[in-house]
């Protein structure tokens, strides 16, 4: 069975972020760290080559297929932030309502720019999105 390709690297997330090239999405990255730091209680891993990742879960499908994957987290791209791991559980539909101008898709949330959000709403997110993955999910 093919391995995982997204797996912590031990890469430094401040060298990643220093390194986005657009001022805004650098920018609020370093906002995004602190922010998901802040709210997990856990440290920014990497996870791939572009990925910043808090906390972790083992998942195991029907299929047989395992691995480990970040509780939550987010990756400065191109054309917006991707968060992961925020759009689970029963609040985030509540949550999603009030939170600003977003998209989702394939159980990502995708942000241009944090000033479109409420940051609250955001934390929220953040910390119903970790608590649901690494409770609900984990019994796996």
């Amino acid at each position: 069975m093919a391995e995982n390709k997204t797996q912590t690297t031990g890469a430094s997330v401040e060298d990643f972020l220093a390194a986005v090239e657009h001022p805004v999405r650098r920018g609020d990255g370093l906002r995004l760290l602190a922010l998901m730091s802040r709210t997990t209680g856990r440290p920014a891993e990497m996870w791939g080559p572009t990925i910043v990742g808090f906390g972790r879960y083992h998942y195991k499908y029907e299929s047989g297929r395992e691995g480990d994957s970040p509780a939550v987290g987010f990756s400065p791209r191109k054309s917006s932030l991707s968060l992961y791991g925020l759009t689970y559980g029963l609040e985030a539909a509540e949550l999603l309502g009030s939170l600003g101008k977003h998209k989702t898709g394939a159980g990502c949330l995708y942000v241009n720019k944090l000033d479109d959000v409420d940051e609250a709403v955001l934390a929220e997110l953040i910390r119903f999105g970790y608590r649901y993955v690494t409770t609900v999910l984990h019994q796996g």
